[in-house]
């Protein structure tokens, strides 16, 4: 079989293929199994509902980007529309877009993971030559701390004031121009995403990927899925045209790397769910605090994200720990983000030169009965995810909140804002108690996520897991989940690297079913 791209535009007549397996998704678990799957000898044909776009697309304007490269053109949000989601649907999907934070998963997590959910077998040591290999291919490494731009310093030179741990943090890049808009494509293809890197070496090995093909139905007959059906959809649309050309494939297996919300929103679809499927989907919930300096940040230039810090991981057994991080703020991001409208956007606007903006990530899942939220289909049978913010995590984002005010005063801001519908902002540490007298949580202030996790998690039990240690559903025999949908909890730090690592240890496994 000879490899190669056919996008939806090229599509002219209904399509039916046999292979092996049938991938769904090309981010950053689809990407990384095919090229091994491929490199194994097995015919692979890869469905992916996102568009296929290269460096010439990258012209860094966000009123393009984001139609073109995100979930519902950049405006998928929880259903009470209180937490906003940036989730990638594009060839390559959320790597294309995502800021090149790498971390391995952290040992406390897997403890937790093998003493909680049973993940027998998931340990460091099991997991080294995994995050080897993804390291070596995709550049992984520090970033140098003389190269962190001024949005990133200010959490350095703040926390390091106050005594707090930060440092450099790890990215997968190669000859990075520092432009500062990963989030809308890398113009050079320095960023190591999966369209330049194991999508490109699978093709050339000679799997078949279709762009613009959303899949509607996996067909299953007994213990099995015989048949997935998709439709081409019209670039830049969310639906396909009056009369859609099909895409039908019959493979001998199937690999369902759609990601977590749209993975268990397709089983549902296909009416394959189970008990578990949809639930314990969880988000890494995010807020942010800004800080106006005296000196320019131009916070929409340099690497996005270089320092970090995880001080705040562990707040105790019954509190939810959160990790800081800085974030890029392009004009449009910047807007949206703020509650201002009129004049006062314009005063604010007119600032951005002089604002850092720093955030803090909350890691669910870990306490005892937190279960984060639940991803069901809508009337039309889109996905729809509840999450509501629990008392705990209402907590810990007042005193994120807290802690980042006192980093960006520490690091020499004039003040630091909130993003609360009225914003409070904090000129020196005898103001701080004013952040005590505002509501925290839902509909109260901004709240973000660019991380999208469980929903199909991995567990020996079919009771509590939708999947099993190798990653093969519980129930049908040919189908296995490889993407962020199948962890059991939140991970306390970046996912891309962790979902590399599992999707580069399941091609065994898969290898082994098909043969």
């Amino acid at each position: 079989m000879k490899g190669q791209i056919i996008e939806g535009h090229q599509i002219e007549a209904d399509v039916q293929r046999a292979c092996d397996v049938c991938v769904i998704g090309s981010g950053a678990g689809g990407a990384v199994l095919a090229e091994g799957l491929v490199a194994a000898g097995l015919r692979v044909v890869m469905l992916e509902a996102g568009g296929y776009h290269t460096r010439r697309d990258f012209d860094l304007d966000e009123a393009r980007a984001y139609p073109m490269l995100y979930q519902e053109r950049g405006g998928r949000a929880t259903s009470d529309l209180a937490i906003s989601i940036l989730q990638g649907r594009s060839v390559g999907g959320s790597t294309t877009v995502n800021w090149t934070t790498c971390f391995r998963t952290p040992e406390r997590i897997l403890r937790i993971w093998r003493e909680r959910h049973g993940l027998e077998g998931l340990g460091v040591e099991a997991l080294e030559p995994h995050f080897e290999a993804v390291e070596a291919r995709l550049g992984i490494g520090t970033w140098p701390e003389s190269l962190a731009n001024e949005n990133n310093r200010a959490l350095l030179r703040g926390a390091r004031a106050l005594g707090l741990r930060a440092a450099p943090l790890r990215r997968n890049v190669r000859g990075c121009a520092s432009s500062g808009y990963c989030g809308l494509g890398c113009p050079v293809d320095a960023k190591q995403a999966m369209h330049v890197t194991y999508l490109p070496d699978a093709i050339a090995a000679g799997m078949i990927l279709h762009s613009d093909v959303e899949v509607q139905r996996l067909v299953r007959r007994d213990d099995a899925i015989v048949e997935v059906q998709g439709v081409v959809l019209q670039r830049g649309s969310l639906r396909p045209p009056g009369r859609p050309r099909r895409i039908t494939v019959r493979p001998r297996l199937v690999a369902l790397c759609g990601g977590a919300i749209n993975s268990p929103a397709l089983l549902m679809r296909s009416g394959l769910d189970g008990d578990r499927t949809g639930l314990r989907t969880f988000l890494h919930p995010v807020i942010a605090v800004t800080g106006r300096y005296p000196h320019r940040i131009d916070p929409f230039y340099g690497a996005p994200q270089s320092i970090g810090s995880h001080a705040f991981i562990d707040r105790g057994p019954d509190r939810i720990g959160f990790f800081l991080e800085a974030a890029p703020a392009q004009p449009m991001l910047a807007a949206t983000s703020s509650s201002a409208f009129g004049a006062e956007l314009a005063t604010f606007m007119g600032q951005l030169p002089h604002l850092s903006s720093l955030i803090a990530l909350h890691v669910d899942g870990l306490l005892p009965g937190d279960e984060g939220g639940s991803v069901t289909l809508d009337g039309s049978g889109r996905p729809r995810l509840d999450y509501p913010i629990s008392g705990a995590m209402a907590e810990a984002m007042a005193e994120s909140h807290e802690v980042l005010a006192r980093i960006h005063l520490a690091a020499g801001a004039d003040w630091a804002g909130t993003l609360h519908h009225e914003p409070v902002r904090i000129r020196g540490e005898a103001e701080l108690p004013m952040l005590g007298w505002r509501r925290y949580g839902a509909h109260e202030h901004a709240i973000f996520s660019a991380h999208q996790m469980g929903g199909c998690a991995m567990g020996p039990d079919p009771r509590t897991s939708v999947v099993g240690l190798d990653l093969r559903h519980h129930v049908l025999r040919n189908l296995f989940v490889v993407d962020g949908s199948v962890l059991p909890t939140a991970l306390g730090v970046n996912p891309s690297e962790t979902i590399y690592a599992l999707a580069h240890r399941a091609r065994g496994a898969i290898v082994d079913a098909v043969r």
